[in-house]
């Protein structure tokens, strides 16, 4: 069966600003919110809200140390999604290959059709 992953997660990965975020935790290790305002063409106010959903999603945690919160990915969290998403991605290519078997049988039978449908109109 394939593992199911929660709506929260996905919502979290789908939108592209998010990812930018994610991507900078992740290639960053630990990292402020300011830290990655500074990297990204939004304001850290949206940064902060991007690095929450992220937190509920459990793909990173915060620690604090000193007066920064400092923000790290979760990698078995993270580890989960890629698997989930490769197994997507494997029911969707199984279902498209099926459509492209379909296709092909109906286009083979159309052809055979107009084949033996030749003579009779040239008679």
């Amino acid at each position: 069966m394939i593992a199911q992953i929660d709506d929260e997660l996905w919502s979290a990965v789908a939108d592209p600003s998010r990812r930018q975020v994610l991507d900078l935790v992740v290639g960053n290790g630990p990292v402020s919110a300011s830290w990655v305002a500074r990297r990204v063409p939004f304001s850290r106010q949206a940064v902060s809200k991007h690095l929450a959903v992220l937190e509920r999603a459990g793909l990173i945690s915060r620690r604090k140390l000193g007066r920064e919160v400092l923000y790290q990915v979760e990698t078995g969290r993270l580890d989960q999604a890629a698997r989930a998403m490769a197994q997507v991605a494997a029911q969707w290519d199984r279902r498209l290959a099926a459509i492209k078997r379909l296709a092909e049988a109906a286009h083979a039978q159309n052809k055979r059709r107009e084949r033996d449908d030749k003579p009779a109109r040239g008679r």
